[in-house]
């Protein structure tokens, strides 16, 4: 069955799409025709809004600037004086766009939420190489906007790069184009050489936006290419490596994608997932039909002797975002069946989702969800919402804006909801009535839960937090199932959870993370909870 072909009613409902196939799950819905720009980096912020970037150097959007709100750039081949946004804030809640306002391009750049929620934003190209920025998010009515810091810079330019928070707060910023290195923020002795992403680049790249995951014991699994190590930090040692994967590149332009599992009982375990990528040499021909290949691997990073499982996707599939659910499933959404990332080079929309089940054997894990019909190819991305929907946005495969095309820019904004949002599953999905708004590491806290029907078994409480999304990667994405007690009814419907906070900051850095009651697999709407040490 191909990606490409659906079989689709389309319903009205509040003035919004939605798109469904009977045989098969989940919703789809038009949030906004126009979003005014097409995103290229998309995160989600704890005021519950989303800020959305592309690049600065790439001529009109179609969203202005306040008026007098322009980027004076004489060196901007297209437009010296700019007076069109690069960059939104878009409030689900509303489905309202506000202009932001950013100066330096931020094309193929990184991102990571800081522990005061803060989104650093670092590197990108020309005027953006060196360059780290800073959205200090707001409420939906507010006027933040983007800040560009001048008193200090990256020390190695960084384009393709990938961030992750540490459990001290800090940020590592790991490789780049022709960028063999990483650095961290606050700064710490400037940049420091990683061997080993020189050794895994091939003829066509294949190193750039490694996928980066901190494990529960504070190293950092590093994957690029095929092949991925064990990175200490802290002594900016690589401890091992492991084996290769097969299948071939994965990385950038290879364009497949990763995630790390829950993490839960006593976190002593971390399982990664690599899904999908490009065959090798699509990028180099600039083939566009050249078949995607839908392997898997999974790896438990943490045990003593680890070796990839290997299983295949129902779909080959390049430039999937893989998004971590409430449940600690996985959802693959967008990318293509053929070709590779890159301006242009890619085929074969790939509309179809697909649910990982983590839990099921081999052969069992993937099932394929209802079709969308937008087609999201190269700079699109995916991200969980507080209300439990993945807010898909993006795709430009063109250098600039182009409207006229087999696959034209994109400026629509769409929400997939998994089925457990479904009307039939609304009788069991829980309401947070009451959780502290601040928690330390290890304190033991309640969570004040109502559902419409008597609770079965226990209502587990999950910490998801917000990544950065861009090319096919989440930078920080984790989700963390916290240890539980059974319900305690406390009048009514209501019920009483009590939890214990992650022990520390390897098993979740600090920061703003969005809380979920879990009820036989249907999550709450979140409620934000900041977890400090």
């Amino acid at each position: 069955m191909a990606c490409v072909c659906a079989i689709l009613t389309l319903a009205l409902l509040n003035c919004a799409a939605i798109f469904t196939r009977a045989d098969l799950p989940g919703t789809w819905e038009l949030l906004v025709a126009n979003a005014g720009i097409s995103s290229m980096h998309t995160a989600v912020t704890r005021f519950n809004t989303v800020v959305l970037l592309d690049r600065t150097n790439i001529g009109p959007s179609r969203k202005m600037l306040p008026r007098g709100h322009c980027r004076n750039d004489p060196s901007d081949a297209v437009l010296k004086r700019d007076c069109y946004a690069h960059s939104v804030q878009f409030d689900p809640q509303t489905n309202q766009i506000r202009p932001l306002m950013i100066l330096t391009d931020t094309w193929c750049s990184s991102g990571q939420f800081l522990p005061d929620g803060t989104l650093l934003q670092t590197g990108g190209d020309l005027d953006g190489h060196r360059k780290i920025r800073k959205f200090e998010p707001c409420e939906a009515a507010g006027s933040c906007d983007w800040v560009e810091l001048d008193d200090v810079e990256l020390a190695d330019g960084r384009w393709y790069a990938t961030n992750q928070i540490l459990p001290d707060g800090s940020v590592i910023i790991v490789g780049g184009s022709a960028a063999n290195t990483v650095e961290y923020y606050p700064p710490r002795n400037g940049a420091v050489e990683l061997k080993f992403l020189a050794d895994v680049k091939d003829t066509q790249m294949d190193n750039l936006y490694p996928y980066l995951h901190l494990l529960p014991d504070g190293h950092l699994f590093i994957f690029a290419n095929n092949r991925a190590v064990l990175y200490d930090h802290q002594t900016n040692k690589v401890a091992r490596e492991y084996p290769p994967l097969d299948g071939g590149p994965r990385n950038y332009p290879s364009a497949g994608s990763s995630a790390m599992l829950a993490l839960e009982g006593d976190y002593s375990t971390a399982v990664i997932v690599v899904c999908g990528g490009a065959q090798y040499g699509a990028f180099i021909q600039k083939s566009t039909d050249t078949p995607a290949h839908g392997s898997c691997g999974r790896i438990v990073a943490t045990s003593p002797d680890p070796v990839w499982e290997m299983e295949d996707m129902p779909f080959g599939r390049i430039m999937g975002d893989m998004v971590m659910l409430p449940t600690g499933e996985v959802l693959v959404i967008n990318g293509a069946q053929a070709g590779t990332q890159g301006f242009e080079l890619a085929s074969n929309p790939c509309l179809y989702p697909l649910l990982y089940r983590p839990e099921q054997p081999v052969g069992l894990r993937f099932m394929t969800l209802n079709p969308g019909t937008v087609p999201r190819l190269y700079h699109s991305t995916a991200n969980l919402l507080p209300d439990g929907r993945v807010l898909v946005a993006g795709s430009n495969p063109h250098f600039f804006y182009k409207f006229k095309a087999e696959f034209p820019t994109e400026l629509r904004i769409e929400a997939f909801s998994p089925e457990y949002l479904g009307p039939d599953r609304a009788n069991l999905r829980p309401v947070i009535e009451g959780v502290p708004e601040t928690v330390r590491y290890g304190e033991r806290f309640e969570v004040l839960v109502s559902v419409p029907l008597s609770v079965v078994g226990i209502v587990e409480v999950n910490l998801g937090s917000a990544p950065f999304a861009t090319h096919s990667f989440s930078q920080g994405q984790r989700l963390v199932k916290l240890a539980v007690t059974p319900s305690v009814p406390d009048g009514g419907t209501r019920y009483r959870i009590s939890c214990v906070a992650p022990p520390n900051g390897m098993v979740a850095p600090p920061g703003y993370y969005m809380a979920f009651a879990v009820n036989q697999g249907v999550p709450s709407v979140a409620r934000w909870i900041h977890l400090v040490s």
